[in-house]
């Protein structure tokens, strides 16, 4: 071995624990991870790494778990500008008589391209490396991400109403075929349509969204069975509930990416584990709306691929996946009445090749495993709080803050370096949010 020259490589990550998600259940102490061209190329112990590889640059973080970047599966990112601007109340209420208003005075490309960056700082400071989003100027928002290179699958917005993005259902879907082209084989960037909610959304728009999914091979990303109110609504309107209804327009498949699922059957379930389904959990926003209780752990159990979103800021009020995945485990538990349901390295993979899984991108990230892209992160576990350390995972998803992530990296590019943003300036960023807080509060009150 001593006599083998070695390989070069880019990064060696040196680690006191790589937790690679992928096998499950397993924690490997003392390994590094090599990377190169920004993808992993080995997991080994850290005296074989020494030897075999001659890096360009190492990274020793031997109090800390290198995990895989965290993929927040649900989101609405400009928003971000919106956190905490109408707290407190209903669902319906807090969408038709607050956001819907503020957003048609504010909305634009400025709005979305400020609040994106915005999240995008919170969300690397927090170990996030990848989004499912869903808003309106998808054009904008892919060019935000590609600009600061994060990763994210961008919705192409169906409303049955005129917004600023679109002013009839042609246009809709002009501009997502428009967008879906322009980004089809970007690296980072990937397109989904994003139909709002049946309640928004009528048969016609959804029969052309399954016939484009189908052709263009992309998935559909929208809010299901998030409240009572929205299913008593389907079956006075429709006769059915919203998830048969997008069964009989041939919705229900491998490509559907369910958000929120706070009110299922038991048929339900089985229905979206035989079609394949994605189900993402929101556990703080349902909570703080007062939704309803996703049944994440019979989900899970059914073999239906579960991942975790925050929602956006305006109905969390944060892009953190430490503790919407903490609150998505202890919420499972309480809701099976079963305190082994969603356990520690359970709740991990949902937050991380769940949601890799779910949006389609399982096959480049949400593991740490050779050939996969290098989305990384170090969380330091040396901190008081996280002390003494018997358990990785259980550290890790029960008494982690985002406050200990101390590195990130996306396919092997450094984005967050011993706590700081390597290529955005933190307080451009927060100058920038305080000058949206004056114009926002000015049309609130006007």
């Amino acid at each position: 071995m001593s006599d083998r020259t070695p390989e070069a490589c880019d990064l060696l990550i040196e680690a006191g624990f790589v937790v690679p998600v992928v096998p499950h259940g397993v924690v490997l102490e003392d390994h590094a991870v090599a990377v190169t061209a920004g993808r992993i190329v080995a997991i080994l112990p850290l005296a074989e790494a020494r030897t075999r590889f001659a890096p360009r640059e190492t990274v020793a973080r031997p109090d800390a778990a290198l995990i895989p970047g965290m993929v927040n599966a649900h989101t609405h990112n400009p928003m971000t500008l919106l956190r905490g601007v109408a707290d407190d109340l209903p669902l319906k209420v807090w969408l038709q008589q607050h956001i819907w208003p503020i957003e048609a005075a504010v909305i634009g490309p400025d709005f979305v391209a400020d609040g994106i960056t915005l999240a995008i700082a919170e969300m690397l400071r927090g170990g996030t490396t990848c989004v499912n989003e869903n808003y309106f100027f998808p054009d904008v928002q892919a060019a935000t991400y590609k600009r600061h290179g994060f990763r994210a699958r961008v919705g192409l917005p169906v409303i049955d109403f005129p917004t600023a993005w679109a002013a009839s259902d042609d246009e809709y879907f002009e501009k997502a075929g428009e967008v879906h082209d322009q980004w089809r084989d970007d690296a980072l960037i990937a397109t989904a349509f994003a139909p709002h909610a049946p309640y928004t959304v009528n048969d016609a728009n959804f029969e052309r969204v399954r016939m484009l999914s189908d052709q263009l091979d992309v998935p559909v990303h929208l809010h299901l069975h998030e409240t009572a109110q929205e299913v008593e609504q389907s079956l006075e309107k429709h006769g059915q509930r919203p998830i048969a209804r997008l069964d009989r327009l041939g919705l229900v498949n491998d490509r559907l990416i369910a958000i929120h699922m706070t009110q299922l059957t038991e048929a339900e379930i089985h229905l979206c584990a035989e079609r394949g389904v994605s189900v993402v959990h929101c556990p703080e926003s349902n909570l703080k709306l007062a939704s309803g209780f996703c049944p994440a752990c019979a989900l899970e159990r059914a073999g239906v691929t579960l991942a975790v979103g925050t929602d956006g800021c305006a109905s969390n009020n944060d892009l953190d996946m430490f503790s919407e995945t903490r609150t998505a485990a202890l919420l499972a538990k309480a809701v099976a009445q079963d305190a082994a349901a969603l356990d520690a390295f359970s709740a991990l993979r949902a937050a991380t090749l769940g949601g890799a899984k779910a949006i389609g991108f399982d096959d480049r990230i949400g593991s740490i495993e050779p050939g996969k892209e290098a989305d990384l992160v170090c969380v330091d576990l040396s901190a008081l709080e996280t002390q003494p350390l018997h358990h990785v995972v259980s550290q890790l998803i029960y008494a982690t803050g985002r406050q200990q992530v101390s590195d990130v990296w996306i396919a092997g590019k450094a984005k967050l370096r011993q706590r700081v943003l390597v290529e955005m300036g933190i307080d451009g960023v927060i100058a920038n949010a305080r000058q949206w807080r004056e114009r926002i509060a000015g049309i609130r009150l006007s």
